[in-house]
């Protein structure tokens, strides 16, 4: 997605004059037309997340409308206090970008992976999350971020190729219908679910999408196929603690929709201490393959 996302900020500059992109030395192969674009608005801060963050703040308090680029890990985690004390408690319009979200940067390990950013930043005051699920969601989201006049955090990954139409970026879109299970699940993960398509498991259930945090009220269309189907099942490459399942079950029980089966499908970590691919890292996490399958067929039977 970071491809869709530098073409996105190169348009978005032809319609506005108060941009600035901030990278922490990294994202070539992917901005250089970006820094052609923008010129003297494009600062690499180096690796330097913590000053990044704080100019950038400094920036926005000035009218400027500053988007802050570097991977996932770093641009949470590292200025983590930066982002909490000089943009969110001030509400600036600073918009954060980290890339390969999750398991997306694979066999370079734990250190450039983040599997804690939803929870770290859906706890922030004022702050949104996005998180895109396919390649032409990224143009939408960056608009959406724009005409925000809060702060942003989007979470870019690998996009998903799912067969047939998507619909247009949204908090909540309905994927698929089914009649025994619903699944809900956030960013590209869920492509792991239409492998198994043709299969007489994947056609039981019904798919939901959640592409903003915090996500509001549950569609009244969620509900009802809560209440026919009496299981949900959460699906997220993410830790459990503050995640997406934490957030569903809790929007649940305030909606007295507390269904009968609940499960959260969600990163554990790292059981056999070793770094492969972020296909491997999803399927040793049970996000794909035979083991997603079993614990799919094993939520069906609950």
């Amino acid at each position: 997605m970071r491809t869709e996302f530098a073409q996105a900020m190169v348009r978005l500059f032809g319609t506005r004059s108060d941009l600035v992109f901030v990278t922490a030395d990294l994202g070539y192969m992917a901005l250089e037309r970006v820094a052609e674009t923008y010129g003297a608005r494009f600062i690499n801060a180096g690796v330097a997340e913590q000053n990044a963050v704080s100019l950038t703040a400094g920036m926005a308090r000035e009218g400027l409308l500053p988007w802050v680029y570097s991977t996932a890990a770093f641009t949470v985690l590292r200025p983590y206090e930066q982002i909490r004390n000089d943009v969110c408690l001030h509400e600036l319009p600073v918009k954060l970008v980290g890339n390969g979200g999750g398991f997306g940067f694979g066999i370079m390990g734990a250190t450039h992976h983040c599997l804690e950013d939803l929870a770290a930043m859906r706890v922030l005051p004022h702050l949104r999350v996005y998180v895109p699920l396919v390649a032409d969601d990224v143009e939408a989201v960056v608009q959406t971020m724009t005409a925000d006049p809060g702060p942003g955090y989007l979470r870019l990954n690998l996009p998903a190729q799912l067969p047939g139409p998507v619909p247009p970026f949204a908090t909540w879109r309905r994927l698929k219908e089914g009649k025994r299970g619903v699944v809900i699940s956030t960013g590209p993960v869920v492509q792991r679910l239409y492998e198994l398509a043709g299969e007489a498991l994947f056609d039981e259930l019904e798919l939901w999408s959640v592409g903003v945090f915090p996500f509001g009220d549950l569609p009244a269309e969620l509900l009802a196929g809560v209440r026919r189907t009496g299981r949900v099942v959460t699906l997220e490459e993410h830790y459990q603690p503050g995640g997406l399942g934490e957030a569903v079950a809790h929007a649940l029980l305030v909606r007295g929709a507390a269904p009968a089966v609940f499960q959260s499908l969600h990163a554990i970590g790292y059981p056999s201490g070793r770094y492969g691919s972020q296909r491997w890292h999803q399927e040793e996490n049970g996000l794909g393959g035979p083991l997603l399958r079993a614990r799919l067929e094993d939520f069906l039977r609950g």
